[in-house]
């Protein structure tokens, strides 16, 4: 394992470097190439790891262990910024563009996310060309198997350019010439084209997840992500369908009882799934929810690092700069509060905050326990005995000025008592789970006008929750996009299921005072890279509106 997880990364490397013909005539005896790796069933395991390694490096930070480099805080929270749930307050610089609404086409993330799309595309197409040139295979099976991983990720891929930058340069091969002749191809065709991918995947990739690998895709997986890509294309009828093999396979079920690693401890069902060690379906949790999950465990050969993955600083307060407290793997590990909830959602209940917000969750809601928003925090520091172990206020300033302390998502908490400065989260991360099939579902129902069985199926995530049914005459889409806050905040990139429901300028008016009388159709995209429209000097290049 530790020979394909080093052979992948280097050949990530060579296969960025791969649109040169010269280049890849070379012959090398020696050294790990697409022509003397890309012989044998092993070596398409090699780039079958690369490909997932890309994958979980859309969460990198600064490249350590030769994953992707971004450059910045976690480039994830650029997709929560300027959208309905979060602030985004004096954190990092390389979000504030976002948050506020000044994006330009070299700001740093714009870059980053095409390049590393492109570099997961490149990957997949590599694969690609090069099993069908192969004749040497452990197995029959073995060539559609790798097709149809390639073809999962490449259409994984596409699925954030189209929604951060819409209509993109479509490429389902090997570009052996250096092209600087590129043309925008339309959104539509690029969607058909995922949609195309994705049912090859569908038929092609292991349908028993009990038979393959934790991490590794299924056809499960690929039939959610289809459902996803058929409701941005619009065909609800054919995005139901996907989403109720899911759900109907037989394989899959929401967990509704306690599991895991501690499940006589005090918590409940939710919490339990994002514990460390509770995320993937082999093993003893047996977390029969989870479709795909990104593998970045604590210590294992080609598990996270401290760049890969900065969720938790993001969404737990700074709390161990008040006095009273200090670290602790109890209260999330280290936090900088770059994401900072809003009020309108989470509520402002056993707070000292202005207002009296109501908040999303209806009694009983066991996401809204204090094992999944933390409201009460207490002093910890053995140092301060005149505050350890009392309750410490949120108040308006801890909130919203020195983000200190404030309703915090327990589902990123992560901390190790041996190390608790760790910046990255050693959790692997559930990517799909069959929760969010179920809301996908009630989105196909909605776009063919039939919330009742829409409210059906949100219904089966707030049994699961403890929440009260919603009632069919209740059931519209800003109901639903406030159930995905419930079940999924913080896990889904919420620009991207905004810019689905066509619902981003309206929720983002209505709910983020800061941009509202700003925000327009034209922030719904951000703009074309500025380096790649200089490059592109053989065709127009048109960059999106507004930009």
């Amino acid at each position: 394992m530790k020979n394909i997880i080093n052979a992948s990364l280097a050949l990530i490397i060579i296969i960025a470097l791969g649109g040169c013909k010269k280049f890849l005539e070379e012959d090398l005896k020696n050294q790990l190439a697409p022509t003397n790796t890309y012989t044998s069933t092993y070596g398409f395991e090699v780039g079958s790891a690369g490909l997932y390694a890309l994958a979980r490096s859309e969460y990198n930070t600064y490249g350590e262990g030769g994953a992707y480099i971004h450059n910045g805080a976690a480039p994830y929270e650029a997709l929560q910024a300027a959208t309905d749930i979060a602030d985004v307050i004096n954190s990092d610089a390389s979000l504030m563009a976002f948050a506020n609404l000044t994006l330009t086409p070299t700001e740093r993330f714009v870059g980053t996310y095409w390049n590393w799309a492109y570099s997961l595309i490149s990957s997949a197409n590599l694969m690609l060309v090069y099993s069908d040139q192969n004749t040497t295979w452990d197995s029959p099976s073995d060539k559609v198997r790798f097709q149809a991983e390639a073809r999962f990720f490449r259409a994984y891929a596409y699925r954030t350019l189209v929604y951060l930058y819409g209509d993109v340069p479509y490429v389902e091969t090997i570009l052996y010439d250096f092209q600087l002749n590129f043309t925008r191809t339309p959104k539509a065709e690029v969607i058909g084209h995922m949609v195309d991918d994705l049912k090859f995947a569908v038929q092609n990739l292991p349908s028993n997840p009990d038979q393959v690998k934790d991490g590794k895709v299924t056809k499960w997986a690929a039939s959610h992500l289809l459902s996803e890509v058929q409701l941005l294309q619009g065909d609800y009828a054919a995005a139901e369908q996907a989403a109720l093999a899911v759900i109907n396979s037989g394989y899959y079920n929401l967990m509704k009882t306690r599991f895991g690693v501690s499940k006589d401890k005090p918590g409940d069902v939710f919490s339990d799934m994002f514990l460390e060690n509770n995320q993937n379906r082999l093993g003893s949790a047996a977390n029969k929810e989870s479709l795909w999950v990104l593998q970045f465990q604590f210590n294992v050969v080609g598990g996270g690092t401290n760049s890969d993955d900065w969720t938790r600083r993001a969404w737990i307060p700074n709390y161990s700069s008040i006095t009273g407290f200090v670290l602790a793997d109890t209260l999330g590990g280290r936090g900088l509060a770059q994401l900072v909830p809003m009020k309108w959602w989470t509520g402002t209940a056993r707070t000292n905050a202005s207002g009296n917000v109501p908040g999303i969750f209806t009694a009983n809601d066991i996401r809204n326990s204090n094992f999944n928003i933390k409201r009460d925090w207490y002093y910890n520091n053995p140092n301060e005995s005149s505050l350890v172990g009392k309750k410490a206020p949120i108040t308006e300033q801890t909130w919203f000025t020195t983000k200190t302390l404030f309703p915090a998502v327990t589902k990123f908490f992560y901390g190790r008592p041996e190390n608790l400065s760790l910046t990255g989260s050693y959790k692997d991360r559930m990517k799909f789970r069959l929760a969010e099939t179920y809301l996908l579902l009630a989105e196909a129902y909605l776009g063919q006008n039939n919330p009742a069985k829409a409210a059906d199926a949100v219904n089966e995530v707030r049994r699961r929750a403890g929440a009260t049914d919603v009632a069919a005459a209740n059931m519209n889409m800003d109901f639903l996009l406030d159930e995905r806050i419930r079940e999924l905040v913080g896990e889904e990139s919420r620009r991207f299921t905004l810019v689905r429901t066509k619902k981003y300028v309206d929720r983002v008016k209505q709910y983020n005072p800061a941009i509202a009388v700003k925000v327009n159709e034209n922030y719904a995209l951000w703009p074309i890279p500025q380096s790649i429209r200089d490059a592109n000097t053989g065709a127009p290049f048109p960059q999106n509106p507004g930009y």
